[in-house]
């Protein structure tokens, strides 16, 4: 599996497709254990390279200037926040994989342990293990 480069990554954060050398990688980054904040990694880098530019170029206190961008930034972190799955789906699909990829291969990996919390879920709260009848 190769990992792009920063600036492909940077491409790839905001957005654009990567060539295909990077398919793989590009399916472990949206469902491996920490999908999530990699997932809000790639807004704030995103989020960032947008922000120093506005900064930097809106007239204004320094305070307002930096509430107005926080709050931006909590604005966009909450956008990101609602839209996280279809985004990573989006991005699978763009590298060739069909849709539901991503998200079947984190429910696959985690199957063992779903199964046990159920079990356990089961006999603490039904007092039968899955699958009985009461």
């Amino acid at each position: 599996m190769q990992r792009p480069g920063p600036l492909r990554w940077l491409w790839y954060a905001a957005g654009g497709a990567l060539p295909v050398r990077y398919r793989e990688w590009v399916l472990h980054d949206c469902s491996c254990r920490t999908w999530h904040l990699r997932h809000f990694a790639r807004t704030a880098a995103v989020l960032t390279v947008l922000s120093v530019p506005i900064a930097l170029v809106v007239p204004g206190p320094p305070w307002l200037r930096l509430t107005a961008l926080l709050l931006g930034w909590l604005v966009a972190l909450q956008y990101a926040l609602f839209v996280m799955d279809e985004s990573v789906e989006h991005r699978v699909v763009k590298a060739g994989y069909p849709a539901g990829t991503a998200r079947g291969t984190r429910l696959a990996a985690t199957a063992v342990e779903r199964a046990a919390a159920a079990r356990r879920y089961a006999e603490r709260y039904r007092g039968t293990a899955p699958g009985e009848r009461m």
